[in-house]
C-alpha cells in the first residue's frame, strides 16, 4: 500500500464515490469496488481497508433512510449471520492471499449468477402479477414505510439460510450485498424499505466485523491512513445516488453492474 501509483488510487477513489452511491441507490454495486480494491491491493489486505469505506457509507445511508428499516426481519436474521460471520473468520485465519483473491473472485460470480436469478425471479412475478394472478402479501407496513408488497414471504428456513451465508461473504469479501439483496426482494420489500433494512443491517454487521479483522490483521495504522484519505469520496457518491434514486433506469444499471461484476471476478480468478 506503500507504492500506489496515481491511477491506482483514482481507482480506489472512483470505487470509494461507488460505495456512497451504492449504498443510498442502487444496492449490489458494491460488487464492483470490491473488485477494484482487490485488483489494486492484496486481496486479502483489500478486505481490511474496504471495510472503513463500507461502515461511512452505511452511516449515509442510516441517516437517509433509518425511518424505513423493518426490524422484525432484522432480528430474524442476526443470529445467523453471527454464525457466518464466525465461519468467514475461520477462514481467513488460515487463507492466504492467493486462496483469499481465488475466493473473492468465486464469491463475485456467484453473487452475480445469484442476482441474476433474483432478476428473473422478481420479473416472472411482475408479469404474473399484470395478469392479474394473487399473491400473498409480505411484510406488513408499520414500522417501515413502503415495506410491504405483493411478492410471498420467503419459506422458514429462508433467514437462516440467507444470513449464514450472508455473514460468511460479508466476512470474507464484503460480498454479503447480493445475498442479502435476494432475500429482502423475495421477502416483497419495495424500494426505501429495501434501501432502509439494508442500511441499518449493513451497518450493524459491519461495525460487528471491526474487532474480527483487527484481530486477523486487515485493519491497521497503514490501512487507516488510506481509508482517511478515501472515504471522503463516499460522502459525493452518496449524494449523487440519494438525488438519483428516483431517476435510475434500474434494468439498465443492474445489466452494466452484472457485466463489470463478472469482469472483476473472472479477472481475479485468471490473473
Amino acid at each position: 500500500m506503500d507504492t500506489l501509483t496515481l491511477w491506482q488510487l483514482a481507482a480506489l477513489a472512483a470505487a470509494s464515490m461507488l460505495v456512497g452511491f451504492s449504498k443510498t441507490a442502487v444496492s449490489g454495486a458494491n460488487t464492483i469496488s470490491l473488485a477494484v480494491f482487490a485488483a489494486v491491493l492484496p486481496a486479502r489486505e483489500s478486505t481490511g481497508v474496504l471495510l472503513p469505506i463500507l461502515i461511512a457509507g452505511d452511516l449515509l445511508a442510516v441517516l437517509v433512510y433509518r425511518r424505513h428499516a423493518h426490524w422484525p426481519t432484522l432480528l430474524r436474521l442476526f443470529p445467523a449471520v453471527a454464525a457466518g460471520v464466525a465461519a468467514g473468520t475461520l477462514f481467513m485465519l488460515w487463507a492466504d492471499d492467493a486462496a483469499v483473491r481465488t475466493s473473492i473472485g468465486a464469491i463475485l460470480l456467484l453473487m452475480t449468477a445469484v442476482t441474476l436469478r433474483r432478476r428473473r425471479a422478481v420479473e416472472d412475478a411482475e408479469r404474473k402479477q399484470e395478469q392479474g394472478t394473487e399473491q400473498e402479501p409480505g411484510p406488513q407496513q408499520g414500522t417501515a414505510p413502503e415495506t410491504g408488497s405483493s411478492a410471498r414471504r420467503p419459506g422458514r428456513l429462508a433467514a437462516p439460510g440467507y444470513g449464514v451465508l450472508g455473514g460468511f461473504t460479508t466476512m470474507v469479501a464484503n460480498a454479503g450485498g447480493p445475498v442479502m439483496s435476494l432475500y429482502l426482494l423475495s421477502a416483497g420489500f419495495r424500494k426505501l424499505g429495501f434501501l432502509g433494512t439494508s442500511a441499518w443491517f449493513f451497518l450493524i454487521v459491519n461495525v460487528s466485523k471491526v474487532p474480527f479483522s483487527v484481530g486477523l490483521g486487515l485493519i491497521d495504522a497503514r490501512s487507516l491512513l488510506l481509508d482517511a484519505c478515501l472515504v471522503l469520496f463516499v460522502l459525493p457518491g452518496a449524494y449523487i445516488g440519494r438525488k438519483c434514486v428516483d431517476r435510475i433506469d434500474q434494468k439498465l444499471f443492474e445489466r452494466i453492474v452484472v457485466a463489470a461484476t463478472v469482469l472483476g471476478g473472472l479477472q481475479l480468478l485468471l490473473l
